[in-house]
Parts: structure tokens; sequence; C-alpha cells
């Protein structure tokens, strides 16, 4: 089991950039692929990124390839996302998820894969 904590969500205008972390407690966290979702108001929440245990792996939603970047630091059981280029549809409660896997280079896409989520943080981009 990990435990997750979001940092680093605001307020931003269009076109503009902020960087969300999530970090870890516990052990062996290069096991846990990781995984940033989202959920706007009214709508059910999606995947936006993942990560592989390692690193090595990445996945992103095609509304977002080209402008988010997901990454991960092991030594500081810490996993990012790098938003720019932001838009109003961006907006969202935005959280991260682990999920023990087996592989250093597997990630998940699935919500259901994910057994240790955050509480989120608020993303808002106003136009």
């Amino acid at each position: 089991q990990v435990q997750l904590v979001e940092s680093g969500g605001g307020l931003v205008q269009a076109g503009g950039s902020l960087r969300l972390s999530c970090a870890a407690s516990g052990r062996m966290f290069g096991s846990y692929a990781m995984g940033w979702f989202r959920q706007a108001p009214g709508k059910e929440r999606e995947i936006v990124a993942a990560v592989s245990g390692s690193g090595d792996t990445t996945y992103y939603v095609d509304s977002v390839k080209g402008r988010f970047t997901i990454s991960r630091d092991n030594d500081r059981n810490t996993v990012y996302l790098q938003m720019n280029s932001l838009k109003p549809e961006d907006t969202a409660v935005y959280t991260c998820a682990a999920a023990r896997s087996l592989s250093g280079s597997t990630l998940y896409r699935r919500t259901n894969s994910y057994a240790n989520w955050g509480q989120g943080t608020q993303v808002t981009v106003s136009s």
C-alpha cells in the first residue's frame, strides 16, 4: 500500500502551464505503475496519462498528447504531470493513482486497475 498526496493545482489562464506533483509514501515505489486521472463536473473520471514503474513506458489520452508530460523520480517517490498550453476544457479535479505492477515496463489505463488513490487537486483554466 502507498499513500498519495497531490499538489500543484490552481487557477491559470488558457495557454498557461502547471506542474502537478504526487508524493508517495511507502516502500518499493518503483514497483508501482502510476496514473493521473481527472474528473470534470458532470463527467466521468478519465485517465489522462500513465507511466510504468521504471518510467520507460508512458501513455496519454489523445486530448493531451503534445501538451502534457508524465514523469517520475523513483528516488524521491514522486510522479509529475507537466501541463502546458492549458485549455478551459482541462478544468477538472486531477488525482494520481498507483497500481502494483508485475514488471517495470507495465502501465495501466483502466480506473479499476488502480488500488491506491490520492485526494485530488483542482485545476481551473480560465478563458
